[in-house]
């Protein structure tokens, strides 16, 4: 079950069945203004950088992390997983990253963040190994199984058995508003078979699609057994999450964030 936490003014979301530290974000419960108001977690879009780094600093002591161990993402909606440690720390602007839209680290300490304002957050934590991992996955990423990645890499690095590892899919667009061409259900035909026709939906000429399902999918097929799903809307709750289709690029950004416990190997 995903729970809605809340500290103060702040407001984040967790999986019952990660134990490590961990959360979705919300917009609520941070300093930033305006478009940006409050938790903004990315630059580049009109917040400044003190702004984002005291975001930084509530969500560090909310969920007992040092930001300085934080390694992001600078997103492209690939399939890319990186694998980090403590090196991979380059400061709290994510810009200062190299792109991919996912990472993994077995490294104590070192927490990972992914960003997302209606693409889909996904969370990984190995209770066994204590290997975790995050991932942004857009339509490209999730036709391209960016979820299987980040399993894959764990097991291959870390010695993480899917079967072991407990994920969670945060907030996103759900398919109540996720309306498309047919370039992307074609994708995902594509990438999982017909076995995607069941969360895909025709009205007219567009196409609804439930992309956590299809994550989902995923993550079974790469013998995932314990995924938690947010039942969350971005676009039916702007004022809670930031929506770039209802915003129109006007917006900050959420982050989905894990991190490595002191038992990690």
């Amino acid at each position: 079950m995903i729970k809605t936490q809340k500290q103060g003014t702040l407001e984040y979301l967790t999986a019952e069945g990660i134990t490590a530290p961990h959360c979705f974000t919300t917009r609520h419960g941070g300093v930033s203004a305006g478009s940006q108001s409050s938790l903004n977690l990315a630059i580049g879009r009109g917040d400044s950088m003190e702004n984002v780094e005291e975001n930084l600093h509530i969500l560090g002591r909310a969920l007992n992390f040092d930001p300085q161990k934080l390694v992001m993402t600078m997103q492209i909606h690939s399939n890319i997983v990186r694998v980090v440690t403590e090196e991979d720390c380059r400061g709290l602007c994510h810009r200062n990253y190299p792109q991919c839209d996912a990472l993994v680290t077995n490294t104590p300490g070192v927490a990972l963040l992914v960003f997302t304002a209606d693409c889909t957050p996904l969370l990984f934590h190995d209770p066994v190994t204590g290997a975790v991992g995050a991932a942004h996955a857009g339509w490209r990423g999730t036709a391209q199984e960016i979820g299987r990645r980040v399993v894959e890499a764990m097991a291959e690095n870390f010695g993480a058995k899917p079967e072991n590892i407990r994920a969670a899919i945060g907030p996103n667009i759900g398919q109540c508003h996720f309306e498309t061409d047919a370039d992307v259900p074609e994708a995902m035909i594509v990438a999982y078979g017909q076995e995607a026709t069941e969360y895909i939906r025709k009205s007219g000429e567009k196409y609804f699609l439930d992309l956590k399902a299809i994550n989902a999918l995923s993550l079974r097929r790469a013998g995932v057994k314990h995924i938690e799903i947010s039942d969350c809307c971005t676009m039916c709750e702007p004022d809670r999450f930031w929506s770039h289709r209802v915003t129109k690029g006007d917006r900050g950004s959420q982050g989905a964030i894990i991190v490595c416990g002191e038992g990690c190997k």
